[in-house]
């Protein structure tokens, strides 16, 4: 299989005899994992875009964020100048033509691309409680709320289903306090805040149905091309738990769902993870914890996850370790925090005998970087000065009718473009609440009067009895809701406790 052109070394390389000095990264240590880091402007979004590329020629899917927006130039070709022209020269590409690659667009909003969402049950609630921004005690909260979710068969897709599973423990708190653990109102009135807050951020267009399928994001067209998947995050970047999260939700459900595999002669999918930092800061030990074990394991289920941030001590140690493929552009040491990421960068390569890693880190050119990738056995090569190929896409933005185009035609916009909203907690416990009215009603003494039929047809006594009045239900409601509530007992206990859910021990 093709080796995916990374660049060509500056150098002399005494490592790469057999490839002229160029670089590659080999697809089969493809799921080994990479990191590509550097300061702002320095090319880290060509890099990337590159190797997305690189990918999808060889048939292995991509999915991507495009914060700056630049990312959807890959839907269109480039154009050939006299700088690009010579760069190519330069590195010696053989048969370089412009050419788009297959791309589907995705947004949470669902205005640059097709409306992603998943249901509240699949987050689970750990990964909720991180977007809401809970402390450990309302976490805990949510997690008897999920609980006895649960155990009632009670479907929670949306926001409104969690709501109004909050007001029934809110109205039930000393049952449920006495059975799952202490239910203070005042962490449910916390809870209910931070989803005001979610809601106010486009947070409830996240939630519901229908819900991302992971086989949508890992096609292949006819060709046999993998599509790239980019999530349009110029806003939602401005939510960074928002973001971080529903990162860490995919690559969370890909992890979950995706059989063993070994490794194999390329990935399955290639995962790149932008402004990776925002998936670390502030995140509790036993998280970053679980997001190590996620790296470490999703290698043998063929995915590659691929974290892009301005400095490599963005990403812990522990992860970092995990990182085989290396992509290091210019960072300029003005400051104690930039020498430290200066420092951690010269440490992590394989040394160069020929290289002063961390002098050259502060000299590198735009579209030039210090690159490490696995070759034979896995085994890194030392580090190389290299300047890198470039994309075979528009290096920058597209128009609004291009985009629009590429989404006209898409072969997953049917399925998402329009929302579902089925039975669900809300539904249920309405009309729980509304079959116990009739019983409290009576228990007090205030049983409605009875309706004379006398003046009535028969006709209409079977039509009421079958279809119900204002003030009853009929036996054709009572029946469906009777299905609806025992298909939904069984399905409920049956819903994946996702996002890191199953990680920590949530139940199907």
């Amino acid at each position: 299989m093709d080796p995916i052109l990374v660049g060509k070394a500056v150098t002399t390389p005494q490592s790469l005899p057999a490839t002229g000095g160029k670089v590659f990264l080999q697809p089969k240590f493809g799921n080994r994992h990479g990191l590509v880091a550097g300061a702002t402007g320095t090319g880290k979004t060509v890099t990337l875009t590159t190797i997305a590329e690189g990918f999808s020629r060889i048939g292995v899917p991509v999915f991507m964020a495009d914060v700056k927006g630049d990312v959807a130039g890959l839907a269109a070709p480039g154009a050939l100048n006299d700088k690009l022209q010579a760069r190519i020269d330069e590195i010696g590409i053989d048969g370089y033509t412009s050419e788009a690659s297959p791309v589907v667009f995705w947004d949470l909003y669902g205005k640059l691309g097709h409306p992603v969402r998943t249901t509240v049950s699949e987050v689970g609630p750990t990964l909720l409680a991180r977007m809401l921004e809970l402390n450990d005690t309302q976490s805990g909260v949510l997690e008897i709320v999920f609980r006895v979710a649960d155990d009632n068969g009670w479907l929670l897709l949306d926001l409104d289903d969690l709501r109004a599973l909050l007001n029934h423990a809110a109205e039930a708190r000393k049952e449920i306090s006495a059975q799952y653990g202490l239910v203070s109102t005042q962490s449910i009135g916390a809870i209910q805040r931070a989803i005001l807050r979610i809601e106010s951020q486009g947070g409830n267009l996240f939630f519901g149905e229908p819900a991302l399928e992971l086989a949508d994001i890992m096609r292949t067209t006819p060709d046999g091309r993998g599509v790239i998947g980019i999530l349009a995050a110029d806003q939602l970047i401005m939510k960074p738990r928002l973001y971080s999260s529903f990162l860490l939700w995919l690559l969370s459900e890909l992890f979950e769902q995706l059989p063993e595999v070994g490794d194999l002669d390329k990935p399955k999918l290639v995962f790149v993870f932008d402004e990776a930092h925002l998936l670390f800061d502030d995140a509790p030990a036993a998280l970053r914890q679980r997001v190590e074990q996620v790296v470490r394991l999703i290698r043998s289920k063929g995915v590659g996850v691929y974290f892009c941030s301005q400095f490599p001590d963005d990403v812990p140690d522990e992860i970092l370790g995990q990182l085989g493929n290396r992509v290091q552009h210019a960072l300029r040491a003005y400051t104690p925090r930039d020498q430290k990421a200066v420092k951690t960068a010269a440490q992590t390569f394989v040394a160069n005998p020929e290289l002063d890693v961390a002098t050259e880190i502060g000299k590198l050119g735009t579209g030039e970087a210090l690159v490490s990738t696995l070759q034979d056995k896995g085994i890194p090569m030392p580090v190389e000065k290299t300047l890198v190929a470039p994309p075979r896409c528009r290096m920058g933005s597209i128009t609004d009718a291009e985009r629009s185009a590429v989404r006209a035609g898409s072969p997953v916009g049917a399925k998402y473009d329009t929302p579902v909203n089925r039975e669900s907690a809300a539904e249920m416990l309405m009309a729980r609440r509304a079959d116990a009215a009739p019983e409290t009603a009576a228990s007090k003494g205030k049983t409605p009067p009875a309706q004379d039929d006398g003046d009535r047809g028969i006709g209409d006594v079977v039509k009421d009895a079958l279809f119900g009045t204002k003030r009853r239900q009929g036996m054709i409601e009572t029946m469906a809701k009777q299905t609806a509530r025992t298909v939904g007992s069984q399905m409920g206990r049956q819903i994946l406790r996702g996002v890191l859910g199953g990680i920590f021990g949530g139940k199907r």
